[in-house]
């Protein structure tokens, strides 16, 4: 007789972007929206797979000397490379001194994932610190893994803006050894980061509280559009003579979104030290999924390390990060001028693909039911899944959640 195993299996809860998407797709009306997914759109509203990343995989498809054969455990040795080019600087000190590797890694959730793994099981790290809010990945990877999750403050929503001083006593009062997740650049969700002097005085107390800071660059060029000045964090801490790892993904600012591109950088003290680091997380990676995919990290590390194609690629990171930055000021004057409630320069202060628009749970059950307008609970929106065909759409539909539906004094 046959035992069930699988019969006391309860059903695991939603994920909620998923199936926000999933009830876009169900959805009929034919002015919905969906604001929810983190994607690159066009004005079009249209996925948008780079030129650059056409030509290079039509020279691919056309390359006799390509196989499928497995790449080495730490990934695509010419693709690492320059991936930490990329996020160091190629006049790294760290670079010059061989006191940094890496290790490629199924997107930058892989990253993060054999990153916090290695720290727990080698370094023996137990108390991770994730910001409030932050990308809802970051508490559910650390928590498989075993980890005490604990929070710093962030997100200020009074003033629609970073809560420095709670963010800094949360840090002050973490116990030595803790690992914080900090986001590089275009924070997940609310598109806030410190400023320099902020993210100064963050070094600060991290290295004063021997804390350790595991970096997630997500979003690299999409905050700025300047590829150096948004992996400025990083490099500074660098500086400083902090060690640290850093999960790299190439799904926004490549367009890479299903080849998992991702890499995970790591400094250390010595060049010593640093072939230690990497036996261990190549060891880690052997037991997880063993080596990574060529596709994505072949078409990145070919960009990478061709001059004119990397031209071309920051052309093209720049037309993205430029088309968000239109329509966070377009959003923000249609708002201005609808006269909607509340002060709505946040929109065009914060930066990269999110805004944490301050839409209550209740207002975006609204827009949900009444527009067919998909956003997070959270009120979390993808800039860059605003068009100039749907922004007044979208724009009136805020006004009217606002004036409307106010905020639940029960929640």
């Amino acid at each position: 007789m046959a035992t069930n195993f699988f019969s006391d299996v309860d059903l695991s809860p939603p994920i909620e972007v998923f199936a926000l998407t999933q009830a876009y797709n169900d959805d009929p009306h034919p002015n919905k929206v969906n604001l929810g997914v983190g994607a690159y759109r066009t004005d079009e509203g249209k996925p948008w797979v780079l030129p650059v990343v056409k030509t290079v995989e039509n020279q691919m498809a056309a390359d006799p000397t390509l196989n499928h054969e497995y790449l080495p455990i730490a990934g695509l040795t010419d693709y690492v490379n320059a991936s930490i080019r990329l996020l160091l600087g190629a006049d790294s000190p760290a670079i010059a001194q061989n006191r940094v590797d890496g290790c490629q890694g199924i997107g930058g959730t892989g990253c993060i994932r054999v990153g916090l793994d290695f720290l727990y099981k080698i370094i023996g790290c137990r108390v991770v610190y994730v910001s409030t809010p932050t990308w809802g990945n970051h508490k559910g990877i650390s928590k498989a893994i075993g980890y005490d999750v604990r929070e710093y403050r962030y997100w200020d929503n009074d003033k629609r803006g970073l809560n420095f001083e709670g963010y800094i006593n949360d840090l002050k009062a973490a116990p030595s050894g803790a690992v914080v997740l900090l986001h590089t650049c275009a924070h997940n969700p609310t598109g806030v980061d410190p400023s320099k002097e902020q993210w100064a005085k963050l070094a600060e107390v991290i290295k004063e509280k021997h804390l350790f800071p595991f970096f997630d660059c997500a979003y690299q060029g999409f905050a700025t559009g300047n590829l150096e000045a948004d992996a400025w964090p990083v490099r500074y801490f660098v500086e400083q003579g902090f060690e640290l790892l850093c999960a790299q993904s190439y799904s926004k600012n490549f367009g890479l979104y299903n080849e998992r591109t991702g890499n995970l950088t790591f400094v250390s003290s010595s060049s010593d030290v640093c072939m230690k680091v990497k036996s261990q997380i190549k060891t880690i990676i052997r037991q997880t999924w063993s080596n990574s995919p060529n596709h994505g990290c072949r078409i990145v590390s070919t960009v990478l390390n061709n001059p004119s194609f990397y031209e071309e690629w920051s052309r093209d990171v720049k037309t993205m990060a430029e088309r968000i930055l239109l329509m966070r000021q377009r959003l923000h004057e249609k708002l201005k001028a609808l006269g909607t409630p509340g002060n709505w320069d946040h929109i065009v202060k914060q930066i990269g693909m999110f805004s944490y628009t301050g839409l209550n749970p209740r207002q975006v059950d609204f827009l949900v039911k009444q527009y067919h307008i998909f956003l997070l609970k959270s009120g979390r929106i993808n800039m860059c899944a605003l068009t100039t065909k749907n922004l007044d759409y979208v724009a009136n539909a805020i006004h009217e959640a606002v004036t409307e539906v106010k905020d639940d004094p029960k929640l």
